[in-house]
């Protein structure tokens, strides 16, 4: 049985991917120790307490970052930065078979927002977005998720280690959609159209990334659910991690 660390267990993905992968031995980290889920506390800017708590794992599901998309650089660089070179290091001083990383939609999102001011937003004509199209982040938010798709992209080449870069949509039930998009204007609504992962389909995706064999490694995915108005493309999500969709935030908010 596959032995899986999770970090940031304790956020919206984090318990999304603990009912995805409830079948596998999961070992959870937060980064204070929660009162109702049992997690170990693991500051990830601590490269030796990293490299400790991934001791007998196979597989690490890393979501534990600053998620702030407006965030300043100086409370982004410890977790987002220092975080990931150490969740790596960890996963090679341990022998670990697999990294996913959380990436995010915000570094690949520029040239679609109508303001580099609104990264949550979407012009009204987006450009379609492929995996493999140039980096493109629209904070430095963004930027640090953009350094971390590096960083698996040089493990996965110099250490062979298996990698996803699994870029995540917008985390929200129906109800919340319907919230969100009743208080945004047109390309607040746009970009929530767009960007919504339900959390059945991130369930689905987060089991993917984990356990599908890589045909290419490293392995860059778009995690959102099957969206009419996407314009990150899914095409490469279905093929290469078997991710079959079955949400429409379209559905959602049009009352089919």
């Amino acid at each position: 049985m596959t032995d899986i660390a999770i970090t940031g267990a304790t956020g919206r993905v984090g318990s999304e991917a603990i009912e995805a992968l409830s079948d596998a031995t999961l070992t959870l980290f937060s980064h204070s120790e929660p009162e109702n889920l049992d997690a170990k506390p693991l500051e990830i800017a601590d490269r030796a307490a990293f490299v400790d708590a991934l001791e007998g794992q196979d597989v690490l599901l890393h979501l534990a970052a600053n998620p702030n998309p407006r965030a300043e650089w100086d409370s982004l660089s410890g977790p987002n930065i220092e975080g990931v070179y150490n969740a790596y290091a960890a996963a090679v001083e341990n022998d670990l078979e697999r990294v996913v990383f959380a990436s995010s939609n915000h570094a690949v999102n520029m040239n679609n927002t109508v303001s580099p001011l609104r990264p949550e937003s979407t012009v009204s004509t987006p450009t379609v977005v492929h995996p493999d199209d140039p980096m493109d982040p629209d904070t430095y938010y963004g930027v640090t998720k953009v350094f971390g798709e590096a960083m698996g992209d040089y493990y996965a080449t110099r250490h062979g280690l298996d990698v996803v870069n699994l870029r995540i949509g917008w985390l929200l039930s129906p109800d919340e959609l319907r919230a969100e998009c009743n208080d945004r204007d047109a390309a607040g609504e746009r970009y929530a159209r767009a960007m919504w992962l339900s959390p059945e389909d991130c369930r689905r995706v987060i089991d993917a990334a984990v356990t599908t064999t890589l045909e290419s490694n490293p392995t860059t995915a778009h995690g959102i659910s099957d969206n009419s108005e996407r314009f990150l493309s899914l095409s490469e999500t279905m093929l290469e991690l078997n991710y079959r969709p079955q949400d429409d935030s379209a559905a959602v908010l049009d009352g089919e």
